[in-house]
């Protein structure tokens, strides 16, 4: 953690990918972890130079990947996303429209809005429909009580998404904004995002995980990636991962030539934001955060909120009041040492934040109340 780079990309590898369920997350992991920390630096990365791309991928949730991981995650874990998504659609199609053959009215779709963003993009999901209005066909998903209608131009964009023929790119508001224009990815960044195979797409996605991660335990594993313990056991042997025994006596997982011991660090305290991928890296986190502390700092889904760090453990949390200054709640006691370095690390959020305020999309019930208390 302590060692810092302004070149995003690397960064982004040093973490296999970056959470984007939360726009701001991606930008703050990155700022806590740059030597001269800038929003325009993370946004050239993106948006300029596009050496990061946004796609979904592991838990069918939205990470940013340089373009060779996003291959391999999309290989991975996406397409078989974008098949079910798919056929979800059309038989949304099927029951509650009038299309006599929604595969092809689909594909048909799908090949004008490639075309229009290939001569007009990038664009947005209103201006897609307002340019193409005979696409705009309300389609209801779900039973009666709990049905969803969405327009058939918009699930067009979200399984092309999937599917990687088009990628979000820029916002259409401020950089924390969740709401993208659409481009064609061929032409964002130069190539396909399909065309690996599974098995060995997989292999190597493991191997890039445990590297930053390991080691892990199978547990870990299927949850970060969200996938089968068929898959995840088929890419462990296929890479030849180290096997070794935990503190707690359970199996963990190393990748290859990775069992070296690592050196020693100075003391260290870090703000990481929520969703950051340190503290979401783990689905069995004993080793790193007292089980007492997890539903005060995370959701039951197992979604991270913002987090303090000391020295590799998570020593406590922390969120922002209205006016953009931040409040800590430390969990564990602190030496004098670490007490002056989490004050550093306050500071130094405060000053990248410039008073921006950041809402995590999921805060733990015990954030909120410690927002109110101190509002």
């Amino acid at each position: 953690m302590p060692e810092r780079t302004d070149d995003v990309p690397a960064l982004t590898n040093d973490l296999v990918a970056l959470h984007s369920s939360d726009p701001a997350t991606v930008y703050l992991s990155c700022l806590v972890r740059m030597q001269a920390p800038t929003i325009g630096a993370v946004e050239a990365a993106l948006y300029a130079d596009r050496s990061v791309i946004r796609h979904h991928a592991m838990r069918r949730t939205l990470w940013v990947m340089t373009p060779e991981v996003t291959r391999l995650a999309h290989a991975a874990c996406t397409a078989k996303i974008a098949a079910t998504e798919r056929r979800r659609t059309l038989k949304a199609m099927v029951e509650s429209t009038s299309i006599a053959n929604p595969a092809e009215w689909f594909d048909d779709g799908l090949a004008e809005i490639t075309s229009l963003l290939r001569s007009d993009g990038p664009l947005g999901t209103r201006d897609i429909g307002r340019m193409l209005p005979h696409l705009v066909v309300p389609v209801v998903f779900g039973p009666p009580k709990s049905s969803a209608t969405l327009n058939a131009h918009t699930k067009i964009l979200q399984g092309a998404g999937f599917d990687g023929s088009i990628v979000r790119v820029q916002p259409t508001g401020t950089w924390m904004s969740s709401e993208y224009l659409w481009s064609d990815a061929a032409e964002w960044f130069g190539g396909p995002i399909s065309g690996l195979e599974i098995r060995p797409a997989a292999a190597e996605l493991v191997r890039l995980y445990l590297l930053r991660f390991g080691p892990c335990t199978e547990t870990d594993l299927r949850w970060w990636f969200g996938e089968t313990a068929t898959l995840i056991r088929n890419a462990l042997a296929d890479l030849e991962a180290v096997e070794l025994s935990l503190d707690d006596g359970s199996t963990g997982w190393l990748a290859p030539g990775d069992d070296e011991p690592t050196a020693d660090v100075q003391p260290w305290v870090r703000l990481l934001p929520g969703l950051d991928p340190t503290p979401m890296g783990w689905k069995e986190r004993d080793w790193y955060l007292q089980p007492e502390h997890v539903g005060r700092l995370f959701d039951r889904f197992g979604n991270a909120g913002p987090t303090i760090w000391a020295d590799g453990r998570v020593v406590g949390g922390w969120i922002q009041r209205p006016d953009g200054s931040i409040i800590v709640d430390v969990l564990e006691p602190l030496g004098g040492r670490h007490q002056h370095l989490l004050d550093e690390a306050v500071e130094e959020m405060e000053q990248m934040l410039d008073g921006t305020v950041i809402k995590p999309r999921f805060p733990s019930n015990h954030q909120k109340a410690l927002l109110v208390e101190n509002s």
